[in-house]
């Protein structure tokens, strides 16, 4: 007789998650199933966490002081180091910001589908500056960093890595040599991804 296996709606998006590091040029993430979703409501069928509900980190704390102790307070609850938290920050490499969603704009780097330390490289090499304008028009958003072609961004969180001396130790590392960041991303990765489970 088979052994009957029930994947959830999250095993799915960590399962997918994996696929796609690994498709985007990252390291392998072990998968394994077993998660319980969250019961549905009458009014939300899936429920996304937020940096409301406190599970993802504010991009900016009011100060690099502040904004690297909230770092640590969101991901040391996760039993995340230093180590892990910029390893994970890594991730910003991808994708990009949207107005519409986050108020933030742009992204991070030039090649938002490919896991590397380019992230790292752009957070050292280019010089970052406070946006002020958007297409031609004063920038109302929220705070965030321009490179001087005003096509690449960073948020405060990003900049941190760059400031604080726990975080910087390992940015630099990661600028440096892409394999141990990848290496150390897949761990972060996969620790994240099996949490409470």
């Amino acid at each position: 007789m088979k052994e009957k296996h029930n994947v959830s709606y999250s095993d799915l998006w960590v399962f997918a998650a994996g696929v796609s590091v690994e498709e985007m040029g990252g390291p392998k993430i072990a998968f394994k199933s077993g998660r319980k979703d969250k019961p549905p409501s009458a009014t939300v069928p899936f429920v996304c966490p937020s940096a409301k509900d406190g599970r993802l980190p504010s991009a900016d704390m009011g100060s690099d002081e502040k904004t690297a102790t909230h770092l640590r307070y969101v991901f040391n609850r996760m039993g995340l180091d230093d180590q892990e938290i910029v390893a994970l920050s890594g991730a910003h490499g991808l994708g990009r910001c949207h107005e519409t969603s986050s108020g933030f704009w742009g992204p991070w780097t030039r090649a938002p589908t490919t896991i590397s330390n380019e992230y790292f490289r752009l957070l050292f090499e280019e010089k970052w500056t406070v946006k002020k304008t958007h297409k031609g028009k004063p920038w109302t958003g929220p705070l965030q960093y321009e490179d001087p072609s005003g096509d690449l961004m960073m948020l405060a969180s990003d900049l941190v890595l760059t400031k604080d001396a726990g975080f910087k130790k390992y940015a630099e590392l990661y600028h440096k040599d892409e394999a141990k960041f990848l290496d150390d991303f897949g761990k972060a990765f996969t620790k994240l991804m099996n949490l409470g489970f």
